[in-house]
């Protein structure tokens, strides 16, 4: 149990947040001030953290009232973020063309407003993780001069609100909000970029705030009052009075722990949280902070956003209102589980009734639970054991041998409402000794975590003349063994190159022709990027480009692992080889130096008359079956491609087909798995725009995929190329056309979500394998 006290707080190095209020839509919850006359009411910035729970439909982040004719604020509009002026008519409103719909971590929105400049552009700008928004589907800007309603003297301010005669609630976590009257500043102000991991974070600001300026860190949740969760921190006093926002014990209790900033507080920890996950669940409506379930139709499922680790974790779940708790379930699933929790091989299920659940067969499990009771899951992910708790009493062992480390925390409901704590605020009980919550200060720490060092996705513009092109990123840079380039604004072939076979040295993934040798090709391999020559596919002055990246350490050695001696050079941090080599014609072994099996390889003769490009991936039927990067065909079964073989640690198999083993020279590009880094695996589509989630463990820069089960092309997505959601163009790797545009799919902090219905990425039970790779692991980044 816990007590409620006033933390008392002192900061360590490094610039730490103490806490977050949560905002329940459902409790219309919000912030309330009438405001004083301002230092300036023409120009001025809020800057704020902000991690969304429930999406869609109007959310106010902040926002002041006095009549429909006299308001103005800004807010969340079907997911897209807004600023609004409306004295008497539209003075201003910026609507982005970029959506938010990421709530699985924390955003950094700056607004900063000066309608004295003379460039109309230049009075209203707006910045997210650090980097200003230019793209807008509306953009209206202020009349020079105007002082905005959103200051305006006597008008009923809100934050957590849009109020225009209606009231529209934010659901979700603020943060570190800071209210600067009479200055128009950037983000730096208020943030940095980490030099390590390369990701925007939150810094102290340091500045004046002037007269109606403020700060709510809401760190004193000694009660629910103006002066203390509604406290101004900055010394000018402008408090204000929380609505329906709880500091009672329970699940309303609304000062939590979940923050931008990850740190040991000798307790839970601090830092981003793991929630339920609205972009993966069934027929549930997820709410209240995605902390709560509720029951719609049907007996069905929500998952949450993060997969259970190497480790000891524990959560809680309590059955509160919304009638009989029938069927109502907690447990734990992997990715590929729907329907109610339990009725498949891979969910594992503590029933109201007193059972247990996996594979649709009940077992006679522990007590019975109703309303009210509170249901603790402890997962021991490294033992694989599986135990449950009603109101602090353990009810046993309900599974062992549960070590496949690709689990998340589950519910089912059919009848009542799940509210779920996962430490973001007190835990009614204790947790087992060495139990921790779930979040991204206690996860593991990554081997990579700047995906920046290994893989890069770089867009360059022709000049038909020698080019060389760095990819750097926030100061980071390598020096790539592995370059993929495809032009973007015409129809050309691919141009793929690597440091093993050489400079000049050129394949084309959507062709199944030998290798050329290409003068103006790429010419050379740098420190930080690549050159080019004059080629046209790779060169023309005026075209758009984007070129692939991949780091494969250090020199190229020969392995003699296989019973066919090759050439490889081999990142064994980063899971990637290229490996050349001669084929015999006959069943043989490679060595690929990785230390790991790989999940991915891609292979090409590259000198025998005309041979497809020959795909293994882990997700395919089995390692007899294959698929062509150079065509859309289905995925099919021969003997003659891998040898009916799994890749192991040190080789993979190759069969008697030319495609792998002819008996001319060879290269193939091999891929394992690194947590944070790299991800292959597979989905199954549903024919919705609300298309299935595909959970990664990062914040993905790149991400191709293929439909399996019948005949589809390739698609390649980046950020080199889209740098916000939605992300709509693709290039196929088996077709020469131009770069086109769909709508698309979302980037997201920990994986991505299909958005569109075409049946080449998301048609309803077609079979998908995907591989991507990352931007940052989940424990660093920041929502996109």
């Amino acid at each position: 149990m816990f007590s409620h006290i006033k933390e008392l707080f002192t900061r360590p190095s490094g610039y730490k947040i103490s806490r977050s209020v949560r905002l329940r839509s459902s409790a219309s919850a919000y912030l309330s001030r009438t405001l004083g006359t301002p230092t300036s009411g023409t120009t001025w910035t809020w800057s704020g953290w902000v991690k969304r729970g429930s999406l869609g439909g109007t959310q106010g982040l902040q926002h002041a009232y006095s009549a429909t004719n006299n308001q103005g604020g800004i807010y969340f509009g079907s997911d897209t973020l807004t600023i609004l002026d409306y004295p008497t008519s539209t003075n201003c409103n910026l609507t982005t063309t970029q959506v938010f719909r990421d709530p699985s971590a924390w955003y950094h929105i700056v607004v900063a407003v000066d309608t004295t400049q003379a460039t109309s552009s230049n009075r209203v700008k707006m910045y997210v993780n650090g980097v200003q928004i230019t793209a807008f589907g509306t953009a209206t800007y202020p009349t020079q001069n105007t002082t905005f309603r959103m200051v305006a003297s006597g008008n009923s301010g809100s934050v957590g609100r849009y109020y225009d005669g209606t009231s529209y609630y934010f659901d979700g976590y603020l943060t570190e909000i800071n209210f600067i009257d009479g200055q128009a500043l950037t983000p730096s102000s208020f943030g940095e970029t980490d030099t390590t991991t390369g990701v925007w974070k939150p810094k102290k600001y340091a500045g004046t705030y002037g007269t109606n300026g403020f700060y709510l860190n809401f760190s004193d949740n000694s009660n629910n009052t103006a002066a203390t969760i509604g406290k101004d921190s900055s010394g000018n006093g402008n408090n204000w009075t929380p609505n329906a926002i709880s500091v009672t014990a329970g699940v309303t209790y609304d000062s939590m722990l979940d923050v931008p900033t990850l740190w040991a507080d000798g307790g839970n920890g601090r830092g981003n949280y793991c929630t339920l996950n609205p972009l993966d669940k069934g027929t549930v409506s997820v709410v209240d902070g995605n902390l709560s379930c509720v029951y719609t139709s049907a007996d069905n499922f929500a998952r949450a956003t993060m997969q259970i680790p190497a480790g000891q974790w524990y959560w809680e779940a309590t059955i509160s209102g919304g009638g009989s708790p029938y069927s109502s379930s907690i447990g734990i699933a992997k990715s590929s589980d729907s329907g109610y929790l339990g009725s498949t091989a891979n969910a594992y299920a503590y029933v109201y009734n007193a059972t247990k659940r996996n594979n649709a067969s009940a077992v006679s499990y522990g007590a019975t639970w109703t309303l009210g009771d509170v249901i603790g899951v402890a997962f021991d992910a490294s033992a694989g054991t599986l135990t449950f708790y009603k109101n602090g009493v353990s009810q046993g062992s309900a599974y062992t041998g549960l070590t496949s480390l690709d689990f998340f925390p589950s519910f089912g409901t059919n009848g009542g409402t799940w509210a779920v704590n996962f430490g973001q605020r007190p835990f009614t009980y204790t947790p087992p000794t060495g139990f921790i919550a779930l979040n991204t200060q206690n996860l593991p720490t990554p081997t990579i975590s700047n995906g920046a060092n290994y893989m890069a996705a770089t867009t360059y513009t022709g000049t038909g003349s020698a080019l060389t092109i760095a990819n750097t990123v926030n100061g980071i840079s390598f020096q790539p063994d592995f370059v993929w380039v495809k032009g973007r604004s015409g129809a050309t072939d691919h141009a793929l190159y690597d440091s093993v076979r050489g400079t000049t040295k050129d394949l084309a993934s959507n062709s199944a022709a030998a290798e050329t040798t290409q003068a103006t090709g790429l010419t050379a391999f740098g420190s930080t990027g690549f050159t080019v020559g004059a080629l046209a596919k790779m060169n023309t002055n005026a075209a758009t480009y984007v070129g692939w990246q991949w780091n494969g350490g250090g020199s190229t050695v020969t392995n003699t692992s296989g019973s066919i001696s090759s050439q490889v050079r081999a990142n064994t941090t980063a899971g990637f080889s290229v490996v050349t080599y001669t084929g015999t014609g006959a069943n043989a072994t490679v060595g690929h130096g990785l230390g790991v099996a790989p999940k991915m390889i891609i292979a090409k003769n590259r000198t025998s008359g005309v041979t497809n490009w020959a795909v293994y991936h882990s997700n395919l039927t089995s390692a007899s079956y294959y698929l062509w990067l150079d065509d859309p065909q289905a995925q099919a079964a021969s003997v003659i491609v891998w040898n009916n073989t799994a890749p192991t640690s040190t080789v993979f198999s190759v069969g008697t087909g030319t495609q792998t083993n002819g008996s001319t020279t060879m290269v193939a590009y091999c891929f394992s798995e690194v947590a944070g880094y790299s991800k292959f695996g597979g989905y199954t589509g549903n024919g919705s725009a609300d298309g299935p989630f595909v959970f990664c463990g990062f914040r993905p820069r790149f991400v191709m995929f293929k439909r399996t089960d019948t005949t589809s092309n390739w698609y390649i997505f980046d950020t080199g190329r889209d740098t916000y959601n939605v992300m709509p163009d693709f290039l196929n790797p088996n077709a020469a056309n131009a770069e086109t545009s769909v709508v698309g799919i979302d980037f997201l902090s920990n994986g991505f979500k299909q958005r569109g219905t075409a049946a080449d990425y998301n048609a309803s039970g077609g079979t998908y394998i995907f591989a991507a790779f990352a931007e940052n692991p989940t424990k660093f980044a920041l929502a996109r």
